[in-house]
C-alpha cells in the first residue's frame, strides 16, 4: 500500500500498518465512496459518467471521490482515448482487506466490557 504523511496526527509515533489501517479507513469513509467501490466491485470497471449515472451526486463532486480513492491507491485510473477509465487495485483492495481483518480479528477472545 501507498503510504502518505498525516498532517497533525503524529503519524511518525505509529506503526506502518497503524497509519495504513487510519489512511485507508478514512478514504472510504464516506458513503459515496463505497459506493464508488461497489461499483467498481460489480462493473469490474467503470468511467465517471458510469457514476454520475448511478449515484445522486454531480461529476465534480464524484471525481473529488475519486481522487481521495487513488490517493491511497484503492483504485487506479487508465487512460482509454479522452476518458479515464477506473477499476479496484486488487493488489491494495487485498492488502487492505487483511489488514482490517488481522485488526477485526485481533479481539476475538475479548470478554464483554
Amino acid at each position: 500500500m501507498k503510504e502518505y504523511v498525516m498532517g497533525t496526527t503524529k503519524a511518525q509515533y505509529f506503526t506502518k500498518e497503524q497509519n495504513t489501517i487510519a489512511d485507508m479507513a478514512k478514504a472510504i469513509g464516506h458513503p459515496a465512496r463505497v459506493a464508488i467501490l461497489e461499483c467498481l466491485v460489480e462493473a469490474n470497471g467503470c468511467i465517471c459518467s458510469d457514476f454520475v449515472n448511478e449515484l445522486p451526486l454531480a461529476q465534480s463532486t464524484i471525481s473529488q471521490h475519486l481522487k481521495a480513492l487513488k490517493k491511497v491507491g484503492i483504485i487506479k485510473g487508465k487512460v482509454v482515448g479522452t476518458r479515464v477509465y477506473y477499476c479496484i487495485d486488487k493488489t491494495v483492495w487485498r492488502e487492505a482487506r487483511e489488514a482490517f481483518h488481522v485488526l477485526f480479528n485481533a479481539g476475538q477472545t475479548m470478554d464483554d466490557c
